[in-house]
């Protein structure tokens, strides 16, 4: 909290207050008296308490003045307020939900799970950005709006699960989906984050087509592949022998995810681990980040009134105890 006056010139009264006390002093040492023979034996006599407390009702006056040239100087109290200006950045995260999601390269957990807790801890490295949702298989639809409710978007992204779309993998339509989230933002930079272990197979839009679309709009797309090089085991449930594990082929579709993201001056990442995927998010949340200013400014209450009210007291005091107890006769 930050104090000032905002009327100091006042402050120059008190060199009067300082005039009134060096004149009451010499006025006190001129004062009409009585002539004594000897005086020396006054001086064994200890003063009363009344005499003691002669002085009070003129230090009362004193501190009167003060009080009120300190409430004609107008003193401020300013609280200090941040205005926080950004330029912020809309991000829809594009994630593949299909079958081959469900291939467990990405130890300890399959694709998918990896892609989820990579995207979650990259939900919380942003502050002033907002952030929606994109799944996708045979078709895409929004699992969550653009929002700054980062811990709705979390739990949403948990309840992600293989199965909830019918199996294959629209490309060109999860982009579609995303762009027409991004279409209308007005923010600095539109993104979309664009993760699949597969190839294009379903949907009625090529996704070259739809990153051109994606382009005229002003929106970026990072495309990551994910998947072993080789292949990776992916577990078959089977209705007598139990869960089994198959080896199924890598098929990513590099050359296409690659002109995606040059279409739309974005980059093309491969992750193999969930270590490399991690670093992917982390090196895109480096990329886009938010340029964020702030504007300070300091807001003034007056509080004349915490001096002026000590003062009225003081003087009522003052008035009291000259008339009565501390009343000297002339």
């Amino acid at each position: 909290m930050n104090m000032r006056l905002a009327d100091p010139l006042y402050l120059l009264l008190l060199a009067g207050l300082v005039l009134i006390v060096i004149f009451r002093r010499q006025f006190s040492q001129n004062r009409a008296g009585v002539t004594y023979s000897q005086t020396a034996p006054f001086g064994r006599i200890p003063p009363s308490l009344r005499r003691r407390l002669s002085i009070v009702p003129f230090v009362l006056r004193v501190a009167v003045v003060t009080l009120m040239v300190v409430g004609l100087s107008r003193p401020q109290y300013g609280t200090t307020e941040e205005e926080l200006i950004t330029e912020g950045v809309d991000i829809i995260l594009t994630l593949d939900i299909s079958g081959s999601m469900k291939a467990e390269d990405f130890k300890p957990q399959n694709r998918l799970g990896a892609a989820k807790e990579v995207i979650k801890k990259f939900i919380d490295e942003r502050q002033h950005d907002r952030v929606g949702m994109v799944v996708f298989a045979r078709y895409a639809i929004t699992q969550c709006p653009l929002t700054l409710d980062y811990g709705i978007l979390k739990r949403l992204t948990d309840e992600v699960t293989i199965g909830m779309i019918a199996d294959g993998t629209a490309i060109g339509t999860a982009i579609a989906t995303a762009v027409n989230r991004l279409k209308d933002s007005t923010a600095k930079s539109k993104v979309i984050i664009l993760l699949t272990d597969g190839v294009n197979n379903q949907g009625e839009i090529d996704p070259i087509t739809a990153a051109r679309v994606a382009k005229t709009f002003g929106i970026k797309i990072y495309t990551i592949g994910a998947g072993t090089p080789g292949g990776a085991l992916y577990p078959v449930d089977h209705p007598i022998f139990g869960r089994q594990y198959v080896r199924m082929a890598t098929e990513i579709d590099e050359k296409t995810l690659d002109e995606i993201a040059r279409i739309t001056g974005g980059l093309y990442f491969r992750a193999k681990d969930e270590k490399g995927l991690g670093e992917i998010y982390e090196h895109i949340n480096r990329l886009e980040k938010t340029e964020i200013q702030t504007r300070e400014y300091v807001e003034y209450d007056e509080r004349a009134n915490t001096v002026l009210i000590p003062a009225l007291l003081l003087l009522l005091s003052e008035i009291v105890l000259s008339g009565t107890a501390l009343r000297v006769l002339p």
